[in-house]
This record gives C-alpha cells, sequence and structure tokens, in this order.
C-alpha cells in the first residue's frame, strides 16, 4: 500500500527475547492505506472498507470508516480536505479483471465528527477484464516539485499505470491517457525525493498467508513518466527492480508500501505483513524506519530491546555513567615475557567487580572510550502502559543489570537516578534517522515544553539540546558486544 508526508504509525510493539513483533491493540488489516492524521488521531484503510485508528501511533484498534468496500485504497490529504481512493472489483478475487478506481473527498476521517461525510465516488479509471491491466490497488502522489496529481494503479494482470487527476476536483484530467509504466508487480506506491521519483511495488505472491511471497522492490526515474529504473539499470517496464524488504522476524510477506516523512531525518516506511506468525498467522499493519543508501530506499529494522554501547557518532566514544574507573587484574604483557607461558582467557569485568564502589545516590553521565566495562553498558527495554509515539513505544535506559535509569533534568541535562520509576523524564523515544544513525529524545524535559534530543556537547560531555540533522553531535550508534 503507500504511505506519505503525513503522520504516522507505531511499530514493533513488545519484545520478547530481543525479536520485534507488531504493534498492540488489534493492527489486523490488509492493504493498508496511507497513514493520514486527522484531528488528532491516525487513520489507515484497507480492503473491504474499514480501517483502523490510534490515538497515539502506537495502539491500534478498528474503527475508520470508508464506504465503497472494494480493496486497496489510498488516503491524501490535500488543502484542508482528504482524497480517498479504492479500487471497486478487480483483482481475480475480487470477481475478474474488469475493475473501477474511484476517488471521493471528506473533510475529516473522525467517524464522529460532524462534519464527517464523503462526497459521491468518480470513478477516474476502469478495465475492462481483458486488455493488459487490472484496475485495482490505486495509489497517489502530489508532486512536491509540480504541484500535479498522480495515480498510479495495477496488479500482475499486466501493466502498472499512471494517470494525471486533478487535484481539486479528484477527477482524472480531461484527455489525459494512461501510460505503462510498469510490469510484474502490484500495488505500486510513487514518492518524490530530491529530484528522483521513486515507483516501489510488491513483487511475489499474496493471500496466502505464511506462504505468500510477497517482498517490496524498487526502481527510480527523472521523470514521473519514467523509465523507471533498478540499481542495475533494469527497466521495471521489463521486470526490474530492486529489493527494499523481504520476510524476516517471524513477520512473512511484507507488500502495500507507503512512506511518511516526520522530519528531522526521520522517515518510516509502512505496508502489511501476509502473516504474523505470533499472532496467529494474521495479516498486520507494520512499520519500520526507512533507509536512504545511496540514493535507494532501504527498510531499516526496529529496535529491539538488549543491552547497547550507545556511542557518539562525534567521534565514537561512549555514554557511561560518571565513576571512577576500576581497574581490572594483570600487567601489560609482551614487553621481554616468556612467550611459552599458557595461554589462558582473563575474565571480564563485571557488575559484582564495581557496583559497590559506585555512588548510591544520582550519577552523572559522562562521554568515554569504549572499553565494555559495566559502566558503558546500556538496557534498552520498551515499557509497557505507557504509550507510544510515531514509529515505536517508549523505551526505559538502564545501566544493564540495574535499576539505574537515565533521566533529564530540569536544566536540560542528564543524570541517571538510583531506580527506574516510570516518570516522563525517564521515558526515551528512539528512531532511526534515514542514514542509519539514532536519534535519542526524552518524552518529556522537566518544566520545559521544548523537545530536545540527547547530543554529544563534547568529546566528553553529553547534554540535552536541539536536534540538528546534519550535526554528528546530535547521531548515536547503538551496537551490541
Amino acid at each position: 500500500m503507500k504511505i506519505n508526508i503525513v503522520s504516522v504509525i507505531a511499530a514493533l510493539s513488545i519484545y520478547a527475547g530481543g525479536s520485534a513483533v507488531a504493534q498492540i491493540g488489534k493492527p489486523f488489516i490488509h492493504d493498508p492505506s496511507t497513514i493520514a492524521q486527522s484531528d488528532g488521531k491516525y487513520y489507515t484503510f484497507g480492503t473491504g472498507g474499514g480501517g483502523l485508528i490510534s490515538d497515539d501511533g502506537w495502539t491500534w484498534n478498528s474503527g475508520a470508516v470508508r464506504p465503497g468496500g472494494g480493496a486497496a485504497p489510498d488516503i491524501l490529504k490535500i488543502g484542508d480536505r482528504y482524497l480517498v481512493v479504492y479500487g471497486a472489483t478487480g483483482g481475480g478475487l475480487f470477481g475478474g479483471h474488469n475493475g473501477k478506481i474511484l476517488t471521493m473527498w471528506n473533510k475529516t476521517l473522525d467517524p464522529k465528527s460532524p462534519d464527517f461525510k464523503y462526497s459521491d465516488p468518480i470513478v477516474v479509471a476502469s478495465s475492462d477484464g481483458i486488455e493488459d491491466n487490472d484496475a485495482i490497488d490505486p495509489s497517489l502522489l502530489l508532486d512536491p516539485a509540480t504541484g500535479k496529481l498522480w495515480l498510479t494503479y495495477g496488479t500482475y494482470f499486466g501493466y502498472i499505470r499512471l494517470v494525471q487527476l486533478d487535484p481539486k476536483t479528484g477527477k482524472r484530467v480531461e484527455g489525459n491517457k494512461a501510460l505503462n509504466i510498469a510490469i510484474d508487480c502490484e500495488a505500486t506506491d510513487l514518492i518524490y525525493r530530491d529530484g528522483w521519483y521513486y515507483l516501489l511495488g510488491t513483487h511475489g505472491t499474496c493471500c496466502d498467508g505464511p506462504n505468500s511471497t510477497y517482498n517490496i522492490v524498487v526502481g527510480r526515474s527523472k521523470k514521473v513518466t519514467g523509465p523507471y529504473v533498478d540499481n542495475i539499470g533494469r527497466e521495471m517496464l521489463k521486470g526490474g527492480g530492486k529489493l527494499v524488504v523481504a520476510a524476516g522476524d517471524r513477520l512473512i510477506g511484507p507488500g502495500h508500501f507507503g512512506r511518511t516523512v516526520l522530519g528531522y531525518g526521520i522517515e518510516k516506511m509502512s505496508c502489511h505483513y501476509e502473516a504474523d506468525l505470533d499472532q496467529s498467522g494474521r495479516s498486520v499493519l507494520g512499520i519500520r524506519p526507512l533507509l536512504w543508501k545511496n540514493g535507494w530506499p532501504v527498510a531499516g529494522d526496529n529496535l529491539k530491546e538488549g543491552t547497547y554501547e550507545i556511542a557518539s557518532e562525534r567521534r565514537g566514544y561512549a555514554l557511561q555513567i560518571d565513576v571512577d574507573f576500576t581497574r581490572m587484574a594483570g600487567v601489560a604483557r609482551g614487553f621481554n615475557r616468556n612467550n611459552d607461558e599458557p595461554v589462558k582467557p582473563i575474565p571480564s569485568q563485571e557488575l559484582a567487580d564495581v557496583i559497590n564502589n559506585w555512588p548510591t545516590g544520582n550519577i552523572g553521565v559522562t562521554i568515554g572510550d569504549y572499553m565494555f566495562r559495566p559502566h558503558q553498558k546500556w538496557a534498552i527495554t520498551a515499557v509497557p502502559g505507557v504509550g507510544g509515539y510515531l514509529g515505536g513505544p517508549y523505551y526505559k535506559i538502564t545501566i544493564a543489570g540495574t535499576g539505574r535509569a537515565l533521566a533529564a533534568t530540569a536544566d536540560g541535562e542528564v543524570i541517571t537516578v538510583p531506580d527506574f520509576t516510570g516518570g516522563p523524564e525517564q521515558l526515551w523515544m528512539i528512531d532511526q534517522l534515514t542514514d542509519g544513525t539514532y536519534r535519542i529524545m526524552p518524552k518529556v524535559v522537566p518544566n520545559s515544553k521544548e523537545q530536545l534530543a540527547l547530543v554529544s556537547l563534547g568529546d566528553s560531555t553529553p547534554t540535552l539540546a536541539k536536534f540538528d540533522m546534519k550535526s554528528d553531535n546530535c547521531k548515536w550508534d547503538l551496537r551490541t558486544h
């Protein structure tokens, strides 16, 4: 399916044994649309007419309303209205390949709002069941470079096609002829980034639960009309496409790509998984970071619970609590020593070796050379029952093996407190950036309305400050050892 520049979604839910699961609630959907924000909530529609609603982008439940039934809708906010597009019939499973694509408008997506009323649907594309196209799986792009509105549609039954719509009416531009832009895929989505148009398509087989082979591929072009070419120069009109995401982590068959741009160097991709093996094999809404490598979109990985080195991108030094360095036993080896001595491992320094030397109250935080010592090992754990944010749950960050928790202070600094209490200043948003590094941000800075992020003020000094995607001071690497 697809996503846009609106707001979006929840990912991963609770973690067990270090593996990610789908977002919480009942995120059950097939062919999810662009996720849109309306009246403070988040919405996505799916095949069949219904959809999901989320208050915070983390917990999803049914309740979205869309008339017309049909399959694979998309949503796009244009001005102060929402344009909804969907396919009626088509797709083979829905009564053959004679289909129609329809658009309709609404001022709000909230079914409880007095302004909630859909306009009459308008047919903007169709297929007769014989031609080499199937009018289903629509997607919308409002081109930020030209202001033009584009619609892609189609399945494996023939070509993927592109037509132009009027952004004021939602109707097809008079006299506009459909162009063939791809083949051997379906559920396409057009996005624009840095002068390139990207066509993402879903490849493989669907609708077969854990046996579905769906995966998402991409080609790009300098023109919206194509040709769309993959990373090895193969046109999508000839079956090309660079892999973006495939099955993994017990989640089978990702399809119906969607993109959301949150700003600050953070982008997310949405999809559905044909089968979540941890949720009865049901089709679920999926969200993960969207990375960009050498000009190509790549699915990032949702953060897994675990013990990490939190390393500053500034110089590679590690976040640590400010305690006296405890030396390990042993002396320098290799200076005129007997090389025939037996070789044996030296045990690593453990928490029990040093914790009794640490203060019992609040302890400050510094940055230093990483030596895999206990004061540099951080456990990152999702916190249940406290909600979430766009893209994930809130986390606690503690010294591994202890309750000592990283916290924001009213002075805009960071400390560790002896025990995690669940206070908002101890809850952290951790988002993967488009370059693969991370932004780490407290839910709340006490006595402040500003959103501040963890930054490296210097080689040895962490603090909280405004996030700047252009500065390595603001970026962190999470490394397992």
